[in-house]
């Protein structure tokens, strides 16, 4: 794996955090994708809104714990920038609904990779809205992405048609909150906004909740309700510590398995059949986000002693 890793530019990493990283994506991966059948399991009991309340009413309580209990995670949480708080987590509520809906309407890895789109969109987003210079690589990205999106959805075939462009919205959705954070970020802590995001969103899915709510919510089956509060947390937990340890060009492609393994999943679990299509869109979209990525890597500054 090391003569891969030097191959795309990445600095040279030691066996230990290479088996750091890979556990901590095998649990993104295998939260991603538990996320994805509890919501599947869960749409004949439980609305959209009524899903995506109970994950915010879930991970609020997680932080209101942690804050409870640790005394460091309470003294990072702060009432600053409400406004911009506000702007992101509108935005990601509209996400997260298209994608959950996208779920319940789409095969699984149509659904996954559609949503690998995202770092394609952020990448245009970013020269758009916060002046970022638009590279060869970066437009090749941007490119390959849409290329592969359309080799999924494939217009005019009739096989996904519409649902795939709500989920091409939620990566849109999401590419714009990945903007949003990155600028919060320069002064909220990940507690912050995780805090503030489950307060703000959790009134709005509630709002779109029916009558008898609760009375659902109790009926519903137990273990897609507590996959979906556990892995709604861990999956980017294990996501955000991969990037901590490893680099992101080693990090994308360990994520791009997510579409082969939620595709076995789908077979296993709904008899969705393996659409040959959905692997080589996949395969285009990440091509350029790797390349990109081992060109980000070469351009950085690398620090003194490195």
């Amino acid at each position: 794996m090391t003569p891969v890793l030097h191959t795309f530019g990445c600095r040279r990493m030691a066996p230990r955090n290479v088996t750091i990283v890979v556990l901590w994506m095998a649990g993104a991966l295998v939260s991603f994708s538990a996320i994805a059948v509890a919501v599947r399991e869960l749409s004949g009991a439980l609305s959209v809104f009524e899903m995506l309340a109970f994950r915010n009413a879930a991970g609020l309580a997680g932080i209101l714990v942690a804050a409870l209990l640790v005394p460091r995670v309470r003294a990072s949480l702060s009432a600053r920038r409400l406004g911009r708080h506000a702007q992101r987590n509108v935005v990601h509520f509209a996400g997260q609904y298209a994608w959950t809906v996208g779920v319940t309407l789409l095969p699984l890895a149509v659904v996954f990779a559609v949503e690998f789109t995202a770092p394609a969109i952020t990448a245009l987003l970013a020269v758009l809205l916060l002046g970022e210079r638009l590279t060869r690589t970066r437009a090749l990205a941007i490119g390959l992405g849409f290329l592969g999106v359309l080799v999924i959805v494939r217009p005019g075939a009739g096989e996904v048609g519409w649902p795939a462009l709500v989920v091409l919205f939620a990566a849109f959705a999401f590419a714009l909150t990945a903007i949003a954070t990155k600028s919060l970020t320069r002064t909220e802590t990940t507690a912050s906004i995780m805090l503030w995001m489950n307060t703000m969103q959790l009134p709005l899915n509630l709002a779109g909740a029916g009558e008898g709510y609760l009375a659902r919510l109790a009926e519903a089956p137990v273990l897609p309700l507590a996959a979906l509060a556990i892995c709604g947390f861990t999956a980017h937990w294990c996501l955000t510590n991969a990037y901590r340890n490893g680099d992101a060009v080693m990090v994308v492609p360990l994520d791009f398995l997510r579409i082969p393994l939620i595709a076995v999943v789908g077979l296993l679990l709904y008899a969705e059949p393996l659409d040959p299509f959905v692997f080589v869109g996949a395969g285009i979209i990440v091509l350029g986000i790797v390349v990109n990525l081992r060109a980000e890597t070469v351009r950085a500054p690398r620090p003194r002693g490195a």
